[in-house]
């Protein structure tokens, strides 16, 4: 911490989301933004699939044979890979011809308020499995018919990054949040990060509800209550169950996970939407701590789940812990 004990904070919007970024010095809060600017930079010439120009968008034109890809988008699929094997297909990148069938097809900022009811075809969706990876030659292919979607991974796997190097930059204690898909690097503040977990990231973090302390590592939220979209009358929601090409159905409408890493805590949160009833068990065989919210409120806090702290230290307060997990493409 800087000499009068205040924590540097910065907040912006990039990735069609929004972005904290807290720092244990204050004095190099500019420093640290910077770093992480160019991060999300990066993320966004790498991975988005609503620019004409990212690297994500040229492959998704090339199916059925290999393209020379970035190390950042190599590292970004490979990360999205490593989160379907972890949930057993739960999470899984293929389902970008899903998710812009059911009408997520733009930036989500741009999307009509209403649009025809798509004709949705139920069935599974192709599946990782299908993606091959090179990386001595950094290839990627993907198999025809394959679309991919890295905007629920493909932000967690930015706030780590953008963590890792604000830390290298200021060397002090970083937080970084991205929708609210939290990472952090160096030492926290004295009794951790606060915090505050909601289903939507953009609520004041002073607002009542639970605040948890972070004292290393990542959290990360998926809702299915705040990015949705209205197609021929039916509201939609982001998050996909893989078995159907629908969006999930089950009993949480929130899943908050923490873990090592932001990619794992944000493949970990949508698997439990998408495995709904079957969510608890498999967070505690995997010994994840988890807080689950259902439709009419009720909260499930699972594996050693932190118990909520009164409130959030004045001046210590992180950005809230939820948001929706696939703004970032």
């Amino acid at each position: 911490m800087n000499a009068d004990g205040a924590v540097g904070r910065a907040s912006w919007t990039a990735l069609g989301t929004s972005v904290h970024v807290l720092v244990t010095d204050g004095h190099s809060i500019e420093t640290a933004t910077a770093a992480v600017g160019d991060v999300l930079d990066r993320i966004d010439r790498a991975c988005s699939r609503f620019r004409d120009d990212s690297e994500l968008t040229a492959l998704n034109r090339r199916p059925g044979r290999p393209v020379v890809v970035s190390p950042l988008l190599l590292g970004a699929i490979d990360a999205s890979i490593r989160a379907a094997r972890m949930t057993n297909g739960a999470s899984d990148p293929t389902v970008g011809e899903a998710v812009r069938i059911l009408g997520y097809d733009a930036d989500f900022a741009a999307l009509p308020s209403d649009r025809p009811g798509p004709r949705v075809v139920i069935g599974r969706v192709p599946g990782w499995q299908g993606i091959r990876l090179d990386a001595r030659a950094s290839t990627v292919t993907i198999p025809r018919g394959v679309s991919l979607d890295l905007g629920s991974i493909g932000k967690a796997y930015a706030s780590d990054l953008a963590a890792e190097e604000a830390f290298a930059a200021v060397g002090g204690g970083v937080l970084v949040s991205l929708g609210g898909d939290i990472a952090t690097a160096g030492a926290a503040p004295a009794g951790g990060w606060r915090v505050h977990c909601s289903d939507d990231s953009s609520i004041d973090p002073a607002s009542p509800g639970e605040v948890v302390a972070l004292t290393e590592g990542a959290i990360a939220t998926s809702s299915t209550t705040v990015r949705r979209w209205t197609a021929g009358g039916v509201q939609r929601h982001h998050i996909i169950d893989p078995a159907t090409s629908l969006p999930a159905a089950g009993p949480w409408r929130t899943a908050t996970v923490a873990a090592a890493t932001c990619v794992d805590a944000n493949a970990a949160s949508t698997a439990a939407i998408v495995l709904g009833r079957e969510a608890p068990e498999w967070l505690r065989q995997a010994g994840l701590a988890a807080r689950l919210v259902g439709h009419d409120g009720s909260v499930v806090r699972v594996a050693e789940w932190a118990a909520p702290l009164a409130a959030a230290a004045p001046g210590a307060s992180a950005p809230n812990a939820s948001a929706t997990a696939t703004s970032a493409a």
